[in-house]
C-alpha cells in the first residue's frame, strides 16, 4: 500500500513541485517540476527530509540518565517536533549509572519506540572531559590515562552502539586513545576541553572527526592562541552547533558555516524540551527552564529546550536559505554517521519526511518509516 504527498519537495538537487510516493517504509518515487525556493514558499505545502539530532539528553520531562522508559518517551516528544532519528546522549556520571542508562537505551536501538523517532545509538558525552570545562556537566569526570579506560569504553559499546564519543583532547592519553576508538567504529568529537590549537590539531590528525557544540565549553579563539575553536574553524570537516540563538550568536554560526563544510545542527535538548518553564533533571543536576533557556542555579546554560523544528525556523530567521538550513538538520548529520539512505528525499531512501506550512515553517505532519504520527505539535 502506498501513500502520496503533494507539495514543494526538497530533493538533493533542490525543490520539485509535484508528488512524493511512499511505500513499504521507503520513498518509491519523486515526480514533479523543478522550482526555486521562492516558488516553493508559495506552494500549499513544503515536504522536507526528517530531522536527525545527534545530541539529545531528554525531552518531555524525561532524561536519558533516568534509564527506564525515559528514552522511549523523549523519542516520542521529539518526533512530534520533526525529529525522525536521534542519538540518546549521556552525562558525566559514575560508570554504573552510565551502564544502566545504556542498557535502557539498547532495546530502542533494535526497535523504534511506537510513535517515536528512531534511536540510532548513543552519544557518550562524558565522563572523559576536562574538569575545567564542564559547562553544565556534573563533576564526575574520569581521566583517560587509566589502562582500563579502553576496555571500559568498548564494554559500553558492546551494550549499545556508541556512535559518537566526546573527549577532551588535552587529557593525558586522549590522543593515543582516538585511533583505537575510531577503529572500533566510534566517532570521536572534541569538546568540554581547554586544549591548545596544537593539541586539538593533534587529535584531529589522530582521527577525531568533529567538535561537540562548537564554541561552547571549549577554549575560545584568540588571534595569538586559536584554541579549540580556532582548530575547528581552520581544519574541521564536521562540527555540531546549537542554533537556539542563545548558545551561539548568529554571526558565529555564519562564520562556522563558511569554515566547516559538515556543520550540522543539534538541540542539546534536556528534559525541558516540549515542556513549560520549571525545574527539571539533567543527569545528576537540577536545571531551571525559563523564557526559552535552561540554566544551572549559577546561571550557566545547561543544554536547551530547543526542538528541531524551532532550530529550522531559527536558521531561516538569521538568513540561511531553506535548502542550507534543512541540510544542517538532515543530510549533514546523516552523512556524518554514514547513513546513506537517511536525511534525503530520493527514490530508495527511508520514508522519513515532514510536511510543513510554507509561510511560517510550522510542522503539519511527521512520517517515519512511511507511517504518519497521529500527533505532531505538542
Amino acid at each position: 500500500m502506498s501513500t502520496t504527498l503533494r507539495g514543494a519537495i526538497l530533493t538533493p538537487a533542490g525543490f520539485v513541485l509535484g508528488d512524493l510516493t511512499l511505500a513499504k517504509g521507503h520513498i518509491e518515487a519523486v515526480d514533479g517540476q523543478p522550482i526555486n525556493e521562492a516558488k516553493a514558499r508559495q506552494a500549499e505545502a513544503l515536504i522536507l527530509p526528517g530531522f536527525i539530532d545527534l545530541h539529545v539528553h531528554g525531552g518531555g520531562g524525561a532524561d536519558v540518565m533516568e534509564a527506564g522508559q525515559a528514552v522511549a518517551h523523549m523519542a516520542r516528544v521529539h518526533a512530534r517536533h520533526g525529529t525522525t532519528a536521534l542519538l540518546a546522549t549521556t552525562m558525566a556520571a559514575p560508570l554504573p549509572e552510565v551502564q544502566a542508562a545504556l542498557r535502557a537505551v539498547a532495546p530502542w536501538c533494535r526497535q523504534r519506540p511506537a510513535g517515536g523517532a528512531r534511536v540510532l545509538g548513543v552519544h557518550l558525552e562524558g565522563p572523559y572531559l576536562s574538569p575545567r570545562r564542564l559547562g553544565a556537566q556534573p563533576d564526575a569526570v574520569r581521566p583517560v590515562r587509566a589502562p582500563e579506560v579502553l576496555q571500559e569504553i568498548l564494554a559500553l559499546h558492546a551494550i549499545v552502539p556508541l556512535r559518537v564519543l566526546t573527549l577532551a583532547p588535552e587529557l593525558d592519553g586522549a590522543v593515543a586513545l582516538i585511533p583505537v576508538l575510531v577503529h572500533a567504529g566510534i566517532r570521536v568529537q572534541l569538546g568540554h576541553g581547554e586544549a591548545s590549537y596544537e593539541q586539538a590539531c593533534a587529535a584531529l590528525a589522530a582521527g577525531a572527526s568533529g567538535f561537540t557544540h562548537l564554541f561552547n565549553a571549549m577554549s575560545p579563539l584568540h588571534h595569538r592562541a586559536p584554541g579549540m575553536v580556532g582548530a575547528a574553524l581552520a581544519h574541521a570537516d564536521h562540527a555540531e552547533v546549537i542554533p537556539d540563538l542563545l548558545h551561539v550568536h548568529p554571526g558565529a554560526i555564519r562564520a562556522a558555516l563558511r569554515c566547516v563544510p559538515g556543520l550540522h545542527a543539534v538541540t542539546d535538548a534536556t528534559a525541558a524540551a516540549g515542556m513549560p518553564d520549571g525545574s527539571y533533571r539533567l543527569g545528576r543536576q537540577t536545571v531551571q527552564a525559563c523564557l526559552g533557556a535552561v540554566r544551572l542555579a549559577d546561571g550557566t546554560l545547561a543544554g536547551s529546550a530547543l526542538t528541531m523544528d524551532r532550530a529550522l525556523r531559527n536558521l531561516v530567521q538569521i538568513g540561511l536559505p531553506l535548502l542550507q538550513a534543512s541540510a544542517m538538520l538532515s543530510a549533514r548529520p546523516a552523512r556524518y554517521l554514514g547513513l546513506e539512505r537517511m536525511g534525503v528525499i530520493a527514490p530508495g531512501a527511508a520514508a522519513d519526511v515532514l510536511v510543513l506550512s510554507p509561510t511560517d515553517l510550522q510542522l503539519r505532519s511527521t512520517w517515519i518509516e512511511g507511517q504518519l504520527l497521529e500527533e505532531t505539535a505538542l
